[in-house]
C-alpha cells in the first residue's frame, strides 16, 4: 500500500492524542496499578505515553525521519550522564556480580533501574521531542496549561469533597466521593486516622508532587490573564498543598511561589498584578487571622518542628529519611569516584544504616531489612544516591546538568518578551523538581522530562554546536 502524507499525518495526531490523554490523567494514581509495570505500576498516565511511544515508532518506520537534539548541549551532557551511569556496571562488576538482596542480584538490579531510567530519560523524552516538534512551540504551551487545567478542576472537585468530609466532618458527602471509585484509575480513600488530604493521588506527598508539577503552569495565568479568576487556579495550588500534610510538597511549591513573586518584582510593568496578588492574599488573610490566627500559627510551627528527630510524630519517618541519606554518604565517602554502580546503594547501605535510625524503627524492621518485604529500602534523596552510585563524576556531570538548565531559563526570561512566559514555566517547574530530588531518589519524574522537551525544542538552533543552517535536531 502506498505510504501518503495523510498516513503519516494521523500517526502523528495519534501519538500527540495519547501524550495529552497521559497529561490529563498525570494525578489519577489511587488505583492498584499494573504489576507487571515494575516501579510504574502505579501510574496510569504511562499507559498512554507507551502508546504514544509504539505511534510514533510507527511513524518513525513510515517516514524514516527520527528528530534527535544532537547538537544542543543540553542534550549532549544529558546522554554523557546516561553512558557513565551505563559505566558504572563495568566499573564495579567484581562486587555487583556477588550482590544478592530481597531475591535480586545486583545484575537484575542494575538492568531494572537503568532501563527504567531510559524509558524516562530516552524513549519518553524523543517521543515528546519528537511529536512536539511538529507544532507551533507556543500553540503546545497554552494546550498544555489547558488539560492541565481541566485534569486540575477534576482534582480540585474531589479534594474540596474530601475537605469537606474529613476537616468539617460532612460524611453525608461520602456516596458522592464514592462515585469516583468509577472514574478510570482512581480509588477512594479518605484517611480519617491522620486527616491527611491525598486527592485522587495514592498518598499525601505524591499529591503534593502533582501540585508541583503543575504549579507553575497555573501561576501563569496570572501572567497572560489580567482577570481576576486567572489567580484561582494558583491560590488552590498553595491552598491544596498546605491541606495536603506533606511537609517538603508545602515547602517545595512555596519555594516556586516564590520565584513566581520574583519575577513580578523585577518588571515593572506587573507591579500592578503583583499589588493585586497582595491585596487578595491580604483580603484572604483577614479572616483566617480573625477566627484562626492561634490555630494557623500553631500549624506553621509544627510543619517546622516535623522535620526533627525527636518529633513524636513524625520521627520514625525523619529517622528512617536522615538515616538513608547520612548512609548513601558514606557509601559515598568509601567509593568517591566511580561509586558502586548504578542502582547498587542499597547492596553497600545494609550493613552500615547507623543505629540512631534502626533502633525501635518499625520501617527498617518490617520493611528495609525485611528481605520478605519485595520493594528495596530507597534513598529519599537522589542526589546522595547519585553520589554513592556513580561516584563524583556522576555527581558532578548531573550537577552541571541541571545547572545549565537553569543558567538557558533564566537567561531567557531576562529581556522581557512574548516568549518569557514559557521559560518562566520551566525554570519554576525544573526548580520544583531539583528541590523536590532532596526527598526522593527517582528519575521517573514525567513532569520534568516533558519540561526538558520544551526547552530543547524552545532552544532549537539557539543552542548547538555546529553551523545552525545545518542544524536537523
Amino acid at each position: 500500500m502506498e505510504i501518503t502524507k495523510k498516513h503519516i499525518r494521523k500517526k502523528s495526531n495519534l501519538s500527540f492524542i495519547f501524550i495529552i490523554i497521559g497529561l490529563f490523567f498525570l494525578p489519577f494514581n489511587s488505583y492498584d496499578g499494573i504489576p507487571v509495570f515494575g516501579e510504574f505500576s502505579r501510574d496510569s498516565c504511562v499507559i498512554f505515553f507507551l502508546l504514544a511511544s509504539i505511534s510514533a515508532g510507527f511513524e518513525l518506520l513510515l517516514n524514516k525521519k527520527l528528530k534527535v537534539p544532537y547538537r544542543n548541549p543540553i542534550y549532549i551532557m544529558l546522554s554523557i550522564i546516561l553512558i557513565w551511569f551505563f559505566l558504572t556496571l563495568f566499573f564495579n562488576i567484581i562486587d555487583i556480580k556477588d550482590y544478592y538482596l530481597k531475591n535480586t542480584s545486583g545484575l537484575e538490579r542494575f538492568i531494572s533501574q537503568y532501563v527504567a531510567l531510559l524509558i524516562s530519560a530516552a524513549l519518553f523524552l524523543l517521543t515528546y521531542y519528537q511529536v512536539f516538534s511538529k507544532y507551533d512551540i507556543r500553540k503546545i504551551f497554552f494546550l498544555i496549561r489547558k488539560v492541565f487545567l481541566a485534569s486540575f478542576m477534576v482534582v480540585s472537585f474531589y479534594t474540596f469533597i474530601e475537605i469537606a468530609i474529613i476537616y468539617l466532618g460532612i460524611t453525608q458527602l461520602e456516596p458522592l466521593l464514592r462515585l469516583f471509585d468509577y472514574f478510570p484509575f482512581c480509588d477512594v480513600w479518605l484517611d480519617f486516622k491522620f486527616g491527611r488530604i491525598s486527592s485522587v493521588t495514592y498518598e499525601p506527598p505524591a499529591f503534593a508532587s502533582y501540585l508541583m508539577t503543575i504549579a507553575g503552569w497555573m501561576f501563569s495565568y496570572i501572567i497572560t490573564s489580567g482577570k481576576i479568576k486567572s489567580f484561582i487556579p494558583s491560590i488552590l495550588v498553595v491552598l491544596f498543598a498546605f491541606l495536603s500534610g506533606s511537609r517538603s510538597g508545602l515547602a517545595v511549591i512555596l519555594f516556586q511561589l516564590l520565584i513566581f513573586l520574583l519575577y513580578f518584582i523585577k518588571r515593572r510593568s506587573y507591579h500592578g498584578k503583583l499589588i493585586k496578588i497582595g491585596l487578595l492574599l491580604f483580603l484572604l488573610g483577614i479572616p483566617i487571622i480573625i477566627f484562626n490566627g492561634k490555630v494557623f500559627g500553631e500549624y506553621i510551627v509544627n510543619k517546622i518542628e516535623s522535620f526533627e528527630l525527636d518529633n513524636s510524630k513524625h520521627s520514625t519517618s525523619n529517622r528512617s529519611r536522615f538515616g538513608m541519606i547520612y548512609t548513601s554518604s558514606i557509601v559515598f565517602l568509601k567509593n568517591p569516584i566511580k561509586g558502586v554502580g548504578f542502582g547498587q546503594v542499597a547492596y553497600e547501605s545494609r550493613p552500615l544504616y547507623p543505629s540512631w535510625a534502626t533502633d525501635n524503627n518499625w520501617e527498617f524492621r518490617d520493611k528495609y531489612l525485611n528481605d520478605n518485604y519485595e520493594p528495596f529500602p530507597p534513598s529519599y534523596n537522589l542526589y546522595t544516591r547519585i553520589l554513592a552510585e556513580t561516584g563524583i563524576i556522576g555527581f558532578g556531570g548531573l550537577s552541571v546538568f541541571l545547572f545549565v538548565i537553569f543558567y538557558v531559563c533564566y537567561q531567557k526570561i531576562r529581556p522581557p518578551n512574548k516568549d518569557s512566559w514559557m521559560f518562566l514555566i520551566l525554570l519554576i517547574s525544573f526548580a520544583g523538581y531539583a528541590i523536590n530530588w532532596l526527598q526522593i531518589d527517582t528519575f521517573r519524574v514525567y513532569g520534568f522530562w516533558i519540561c526538558l522537551a520544551l526547552l530543547l525544542i524552545l532552544t532549537k538552533g539557539q543552542l548547538s554546536f555546529g553551523k545552525k543552517k545545518n542544524y536537523n535536531g
